[in-house]
């Protein structure tokens, strides 16, 4: 006999409703006034930040969350306002600011805690900054759009594709549940998505899209398995529970903050800015 066809673990319309309900808000700021959904980005980052810091506060490790947090915010917001060079600088501040913040507490720990700090403003910060680059020019928007699309089209595919068919195990000493059967299904979503919008929304060829699409399925997966590696050293099953069915903000951002920088070359390569 065959093997079973494995039924999704988790509860699908309270996962569909929280995913709509966020892509609701994502997509009505992006397409009314680029600074709210600018805002909206901060707001999801720093409560990422926040369960980051509790996170790694289960190992005593204690990153010091003023300099991260603010820091942060202002990478964004000059990103914002002067690109690439203000990303750069910006991260460099605020990574000697993590330094010079946590010297009065000592040496003890010192390397732990600066190490982790520093670690949260690369992984989230600076990551997201090229969320802000996609977002700066006049078709912005769609730039963003497309990065996002492609990112949760990965997402929903593998999902599907690997919990009714999944049986050969990806990764299976870091995330159990991933499986070739559902990377294969993320390939041909992302393909897909990437074929479609890509030529639609910023004229670009289709095989530009397609491009797009794989690289794309290949951060996100690699994204995924980053923080499935960084909650397993913690000892931790998810970053936290505000979005029911999902676990915490950060980890529905784990795939997109890999992907953004990715999509961001290969769109400045192909389709660049006027």
């Amino acid at each position: 006999m065959g093997k079973k066809k494995r039924a999704p673990s988790r509860n699908l319309p309270i996962a569909a409703g929280v995913g709509v309900g966020l892509g609701a808000v994502v997509l009505l700021s992006l397409y009314t006034i680029k600074e709210i959904f600018l805002g909206v980005v901060m707001v999801f980052l720093g409560v990422a930040v926040w369960e980051f810091i509790r996170a790694f506060a289960t190992r005593d490790i204690r990153i010091p969350w003023v300099p991260v947090m603010f820091g942060g915010v202002a990478m964004l917001l000059c990103t914002y306002f002067w690109g690439t060079t203000a990303l750069v600088a910006g991260f460099g501040l605020t990574t000697l600011a993590v330094l010079l913040w946590r010297l009065p507490k000592g040496q003890e720990g010192y390397v732990r805690d600066a190490t982790a700090g520093v670690f949260a403003t690369a992984y989230i910060w600076f990551l997201a900054g090229f969320v802000v680059l996609l977002l700066r020019p006049s078709d912005g928007p769609d730039r963003v759009l497309i990065f996002i699309a492609a990112t949760v089209a990965s997402d929903i595919g593998g999902f599907f594709a690997g919990s009714f068919f999944g049986n050969h195990k990806l990764a299976p000493s870091i995330s159990p549940k991933k499986t070739w059967e559902g990377f294969t299904g993320s390939a041909i979503t992302c393909m897909v998505v990437g074929g479609v919008l890509l030529p639609w929304l910023l004229h670009g060829h289709w095989w530009q899209g397609v491009i797009v699409g794989v690289a794309a399925v290949g951060s996100a997966t690699f994204g995924d398995l980053i923080e499935s590696v960084i909650k397993r050293d913690l000892g931790i099953k998810d970053m936290g529970s505000l979005l029911p069915e999902h676990g915490g903000v950060m980890d529905r951002l784990d795939s997109l903050l890999a992907t953004v920088p990715v999509v961001w070359v290969l769109l400045e390569a192909f389709v660049p800015p006027n």
